[in-house]
């Protein structure tokens, strides 16, 4: 048996040593195109799914109170870019099982290419803008709101209705603050108008006022200062919590650790700064979980304490929906 064997084997190399090598194999086509942008978790008895706008870059420069020195090191250790650092648009899809809740809608491609991938991701993860009753909007921003439509085509949500704070409503479609505006700001001022128009004409737009409960467990929490209304909402289902703060954080890597960084889009900076510090201190404390409009995709996640008024950003692992 053993001298059998051994035949064998000296065989088998004798062959390896005449047999020509085999062909490479053709080399595949690279694909170049990645997964769809949707992330689900479970919330309670809600689902949760995070939608994937896209990303645009901004230019360090519109950041505010920041040592030129502290920024670079705080990009760098992050491995962020600099001087453009990418910033991703997110959007949530809530199923409370008796209302299906959209949070924000995307820029649509209000800002070219990189955005508009809202409606995309949401077929991708099961879902039909159709079935979409309610969408709760943290603030007028073009980049939350472009998802919604222009007059000039039908609603892209059919049969929801729009809730947005009173006091954002109230800003954005003033004549008098559009007149008072910059140029460069008046542009928003004409989206907030022309975007609201066909809901409004179906009587499917509505405001709130903060504290007030949208659908059963989704309620408004005030956020001031990114926009004059600018809202957070809390989502809670059997005990379990989640802050969708909206934009109370663009730059990740920077305004944990440097929470008075503020950013040129900020309507009122000493109020953005204030909200910032006050809901991180709160989401640390608490453990909450939040979400973010601007946070890496899916944007959810927790806020850790590193020291007196200094955080970091503590993102979710991927993991699979209990069945």
């Amino acid at each position: 048996m053993y001298k059998a064997l051994q035949r064998i084997l000296a065989v088998s190399a004798a062959l390896l040593v005449i047999a020509p090598s085999a062909p490479a194999l053709a080399e595949a086509p690279m694909i170049k195109t990645q997964v769809p942008g949707y992330y689900r978790t479970m919330l309670g008895q809600f689902e949760v799914t995070a939608l994937y706008d896209g990303a645009i870059e901004l230019d360090t420069k519109l950041l505010k109170n920041a040592n030129p020195e502290d920024l670079n090191r705080m990009l760098a250790r992050m491995f962020v870019g600099n001087p453009k650092m990418q910033t991703a648009v997110n959007a949530y899809l809530i199923n409370t099982g008796t209302n299906l809740v959209l949070v924000d809608a995307g820029a649509a491609k209000l800002f070219g290419p990189g955005l508009g991938y809202v409606i995309d991701n949401m077929k991708a993860a099961g879902y039909d803008p159709a079935q979409v009753d309610t969408v709760i909007v943290t603030h007028l921003h073009p980049d939350h709101i472009g998802g919604l439509g222009d007059p000039t085509s039908p609603p892209v949500f059919p049969n929801a209705t729009v809730f947005v704070s009173l006091t954002d409503h109230d800003f954005w479609m003033s004549p008098q603050a559009a007149a008072a505006a910059t140029p460069e700001m008046q542009g928003f001022f004409k989206i907030a108008r022309e975007t609201a128009a066909p809901y409004q004409a179906r009587g499917k737009w509505r405001t709130f006022a903060e504290g007030t409960e949208l659908v059963t467990g989704l309620r408004a929490v005030k956020a001031y200062g990114h926009t004059p209304g600018h809202t957070a909402f809390s989502v809670e289902s059997a005990g379990q919590k989640l802050l969708i703060w909206g934009d109370l954080v663009h730059a990740h890597a920077v305004q944990f650790a440097q929470p008075g960084v503020s950013i040129e889009f900020d309507f009122d900076q000493t109020q953005a700064i204030a909200t910032r510090r006050s809901i991180m201190y709160s989401m640390a404390a608490s453990k909450t979980l939040v979400a973010g409009m601007h946070l890496p995709f899916p944007g959810i996640g927790h806020v850790r304490a590193d020291g007196k008024g200094i955080y970091s950003w503590v993102p979710v692992e991927y993991s699979p929906i209990p069945k």
